[in-house]
This record gives structure tokens, C-alpha cells and sequence, in this order.
């Protein structure tokens, strides 16, 4: 695992990538990140806003799947429509082409935002960011890493969900030893959230020094300090 991430534009803040499987616990590092004041742009939320009444992808969703997919206030019924895409692969298919290429262009927007405040850096939090690609608009990724036992526990506790449901989904994201392995950075989410949140408290004091080191090195390069060539 990489520990000196580049920011892919010099003297822009770093953009960070911060995902993890079902019932890892993602949310609450994003929580916790978010208190230490870092920005965030959720992929979720991106995700919702997409198909919110109004959108023309919810349009093109209710023209393909008929309209079972809406509720009755002609919201997008998630449950009807997952239910579809998990027991047909060609129309999870259709869905993704459709979705992806639209949540990704407004996550590249409201990163760019983000990243015009000058923070020292962002946070991009998504379940999917290695198998949506994008892992390509970070710097660099953090994984909120737990066995999956603790992940079915988890994930169908708290979604109120029977296990043969969370596995399936367990089953369609990424195995867990391949999103540990292209990560820069894990955090283990096997205790309680106060380990958690010590974890990312620790993990941003490394990240705000290696970037301090970083802009102070690229200050004496342009200001001829940097030694001679």
C-alpha cells in the first residue's frame, strides 16, 4: 500500500477515495472524517439525485422497466427495481450504462467545488469506487476493511434484511482481499466506533502532514530553494 499520495493536479487540493463492501462501516468513517472537517461528496447521494422526480434517467428507467419501478408519490421504488437488476444481469446492464457515466460527471463537479474552497483535501465515499472506475478521479483510496462474517451481521441488521439478501450483494462487489490490496490505506473496522474514529483521527494527522511536506517542497522548487539541478 502506497502512503505519499500525489495530487494528480499541483497546488489543487487532494481528492481521496473512501469505500468499502456492505455493512464495513464506510458511513460512519465518513462521519467521522466529515466532524474533522474534511469536505465530502457522497457517490449515494449523487446517486439518488440522478433519478430524482424530474431527472430524465428516471424517465428512460420507467420507459424501459414500466412503472411496478415507481412508488406511489412517483419516487424511484428502489426494492422493486433491485429485485430486477439482481436476478437479470443484462438488465443490471442496461441500468449501469445508463446511471454511471451520469453520476460520474456530477461527482467530477462537486469535487471540483469542493476543491475550490482549498481545503487540503477531499473525500470522495463510495461503495462502488473501484468497480464504477472510480478509483480514476482520486488520488488515492482508503478501505474500511471488515471480515465478512461481521459484514452480513452488520449489513442485515441494520438494513433489516435476511442474509441470503446481503450475500448476494456481498457477491456482486468486489472480493475483499482485491479492494484491500489496491488501497493506499485501511482502516479496520472490526471494533467499535471508537476505534474506528481513532483510526481516523490518526490517519488524518498522516495525511495533512504528508501533504504540509509535499506544498512546502513544491514552494522551495518554485522559489529556487530547491537546490541545484
Amino acid at each position: 500500500m502506497a502512503s505519499s499520495p500525489t495530487a494528480s493536479q499541483p497546488g489543487r487540493s487532494l481528492r481521496l477515495g473512501l469505500t468499502g463492501g456492505i455493512g464495513s462501516g464506510k458511513s460512519a468513517a465518513a462521519d467521522c472524517f466529515a466532524a474533522l472537517g474534511v469536505p465530502l461528496v457522497d457517490a449515494d447521494v449523487v446517486a439518488r439525485d440522478v433519478v430524482a422526480p424530474g431527472e430524465p434517467a428516471l424517465a428512460r428507467i420507467v420507459e424501459h422497466f414500466g412503472p411496478d419501478v415507481l412508488t406511489v408519490e412517483g419516487t424511484l421504488n428502489r426494492a422493486a427495481l433491485r429485485q430486477i437488476i439482481f436476478t437479470a444481469a443484462a438488465e443490471k446492464q442496461w441500468l449501469e450504462s445508463l446511471l454511471h457515466p451520469l453520476i460520474r460527471e456530477r461527482i467530477q463537479r462537486q469535487l471540483a467545488r469542493a476543491q475550490d474552497a482549498g481545503p487540503p483535501y477531499v473525500l470522495l465515499v463510495s461503495p462502488l469506487l473501484f468497480e464504477t472506475g472510480q478509483d480514476q478521479l482520486v488520488d488515492a483510496v482508503i478501505v474500511v476493511d471488515v471480515d465478512e462474517a461481521l459484514q452480513l451481521e452488520r449489513a442485515s441488521r441494520r438494513d433489516h434484511a435476511d442474509r441470503a439478501q446481503i450475500r448476494r450483494i456481498i457477491d456482486s462487489q468486489m472480493a475483499r482481499h482485491e479492494r484491500v490490496a489496491r488501497a493506499d490505506y485501511r482502516l479496520d473496522n472490526s471494533g467499535d466506533l471508537a476505534a474506528l474514529k481513532a483510526q481516523v483521527n490518526k490517519l488524518h494527522r498522516q495525511l495533512l502532514e504528508t501533504i504540509s511536506r509535499r506544498s512546502e517542497c513544491s514552494t522551495e522548487i518554485h522559489t529556487g530553494h530547491g537546490g541545484h539541478a
